[in-house]
Parts: C-alpha cells; structure tokens; sequence
C-alpha cells in the first residue's frame, strides 16, 4: 500500500485500531498500536522494525518497544480480533488444526 493509498483508508484502519487495542491501559500503548498496524500496511519489502519506522518516519524505538517490552493482553486484542472476523466473514463451518 502507498502512503497516499494509505492515507485514504487511514480513518477505518484508526477506528479498526481503536477497536482491537481498547483493551490496552494506556493511549500511548493504542498509539503505538496503531503506528504498528499503518507500518505493516505500507509497501515494502521487509516489515523488520527499522524499515517501518523508515517508512513511518518515527523512530524504530519506538516500535521495538512496543512489540518487545510493553506489556499488553494478547488474549484480548485475538479475542477482539476473532469476534470481528465472525462478523465480516459470517463462517459456515470452524477447522482445528
């Protein structure tokens, strides 16, 4: 996605964020969250932090921190996620694996 292609769909993906991080204590943490998420969408060949935070124009810091030391419910933010996915895809049938 190009910065300009992603700069047209910015409002759905930071209400989608604010959706999924609102379990998250602290709005520094959904910000984070969300600069994250706009990083994975922009083009580029490699999602490492340092050439997001090139790509976003913030430092890698920043990201790093978030993945790595920042303490936050996964299980909330998947459960978030799943509850989600059944409304858009409306599933006929669930696979375990």
């Amino acid at each position: 996605m190009t910065p300009a292609e992603l700069a047209d769909v910015r409002g759905r993906l930071e209400d989608f964020a604010g959706e999924v991080f609102t379990s998250f204590a602290r709005r520094e943490q959904r910000s984070n969250g969300g600069l994250y998420l706009r990083g994975l969408m922009l083009d580029g060949r490699r999602k490492s932090m340092v050439p997001m935070a090139e790509r976003l124009g913030v430092d890698h810091q920043r990201l790093q921190q978030f993945i790595t030391s920042s303490t936050w419910d996964y299980v909330a933010v998947r459960r978030c996620l799943a509850q989600r996915a059944v409304r858009v895809v409306a599933p006929q049938a669930w696979v375990l694996d």
